[in-house]
């Protein structure tokens, strides 16, 4: 839940607030002539949501960077674990268990964490609180150590994540696939978004977008040369409209696909509980 997902934040719901009447004419130039223009998508999504103002009601706020800073390890801990143990399973199911899991794993406080013996680690391979898959136990334990590694070079994990301009998204999704455990792919995308960073996340709908404005990627695109033309291209977007990415994900995703609400074009558990704290992100 939520309250347990945070209860060691000290938030105060300051949020950065997207200014959704940009002037597209008063835009940078576009230069580069193969470059994916924002307007039409915008418009598109407007249109399929009932109107700009429906619209905008449909977009989060952006938490502030100040707030980001404060975001404690334990929270990182347990944001990974969650998406992490929901990969592959009913996210309902995982939402149910939460309180659970926050209690068999000492609220994801790494000091305690770090201290289990082997055999402490063992016995939630039997622990009904917890989703009982070794590998996915293996990378609580093994993400705790990288947790406080990061940490205590930069202070804490927030910060870590902050040395990477959300220009660089990819670099920071590279470096959380190489460093940490199960971090790759959709699962360190939807940490990113779960723990409030700007970003984007490339869901089915976002890609299909991409792919019919004219990027040439995969349908899976996984491969440097494609995650550089969608950095390129959220960057683009960006200087385009003054937009946070996480909003320009958003509306992209709503231009196309099946009408659904949420995360980049479905609903999740995570976001339905932040927003009842005011802190969906």
């Amino acid at each position: 839940m939520a309250a347990v997902i945070w209860a060691s934040c000290n938030l105060q719901g300051i949020f950065l607030e997207s200014n959704l009447n940009f002037d597209m004419t008063k835009g940078v130039e576009n230069k580069e002539k193969d470059m994916i223009g924002f307007q039409a998508i915008y418009n598109r999504a407007a249109d399929r949501k009932g109107g700009e103002a429906a619209l905008k009601q449909l977009l989060p706020p952006v938490m502030d960077i100040e707030d980001f800073k404060h975001i404690p390890d334990d929270r990182i801990l347990s944001v990974m674990a969650r998406v992490i143990n929901q990969a592959g399973f009913n996210w309902s199911v995982i939402e149910r268990k939460w309180p659970q899991f926050e209690e068999a794993f000492h609220g994801f406080d790494t000091d305690k964490l770090a201290h289990l013996t082997d055999e402490e680690w063992g016995n939630y391979s039997s622990d009904t609180r917890v989703v009982r898959h070794a590998q996915k136990i293996k990378a609580v334990r093994e993400n705790c150590h990288y947790v406080r590694r990061i940490s205590s070079e930069h202070g804490s994990f927030a910060a870590y994540i902050l040395t990477f301009p959300v220009s660089d998204q990819i670099g920071l999704m590279a470096a959380l696939k190489k460093q940490g455990t199960r971090l790759g792919g959709n699962s360190g995308q939807y940490f990113l978004r779960f723990i409030g960073r700007d970003g984007f996340v490339l869901s089915q709908d976002v890609i299909a977008c991409l792919r019919h404005n004219g990027l040439e990627i995969q349908e899976s695109p996984t491969s440097k040369k494609d995650l550089t033309a969608i950095q390129d291209t959220f960057n683009h977007w960006h200087q385009e409209t003054g937009l946070p990415y996480t909003h320009l994900s958003k509306i992209a995703a709503y231009s196309i696909g099946a009408d659904f609400i949420g995360v980049e074009g479905a609903e999740n558990p995570i976001q339905n509980e932040l927003k009842k704290l005011g802190l969906d992100h």
